[in-house]
């Protein structure tokens, strides 16, 4: 019975030597295989910035200040920055004071404009103020540019 035991387990032990495979603490036999990949994705990539040739980023604006039934005007760049062409879209979100979206509103001249690939266009951010804002003396809220693929 010993004689067949050491037999078994040399021959567990040839088989899991010759297919690259481990014996756990559990008996579970367990082998692996890494496979090199190649290949391309595509990519999406939105560059905002202060200037056409895109050398200093933009990552927050101050409107400074604004009178009620007013606009102000703020120019960024935007740089198709992927590998593949690109839709913009724009929305806003985290109103502070939650109030301030009544009275204010954030519009552009890019939406659903298309940006190949490396291409960079002019983008004018407006801001609205109506005429009946009170009370708001100070507000914050985030732009989201969303760049999404498009057909050639």
């Amino acid at each position: 019975m010993a004689n067949q035991r050491i037999s078994a387990l040399i021959f567990l032990t040839v088989i899991t030597t010759a297919i690259g495979a481990v014996v756990l603490g559990s008996g579970i036999l367990f082998g692996s295989r890494t496979i090199t990949n190649q290949g391309n994705v595509n990519a999406i990539g939105v560059g905002v910035y202060s200037e056409a040739s895109c050398t200093n980023g933009v990552s927050s604006i101050n409107w400074g200040y604004i009178e009620p039934g007013s606009t102000k005007n703020f120019t960024i760049y935007i740089r198709n920055e992927g590998n593949v062409p690109m839709t913009l879209n724009m929305t806003t979100e985290g109103w502070n004071p939650n109030s301030t979206s009544t009275y204010l509103s954030l519009r552009w001249n890019r939406e659903a404009s298309l940006v190949a690939v490396n291409s960079v266009v002019e983008t004018v951010l407006t801001l609205l103020v109506s005429p009946d804002i009170a009370e708001i003396t100070n507000f914050t809220f985030d732009i989201i540019i969303i760049g999404t693929e498009s057909p050639a």
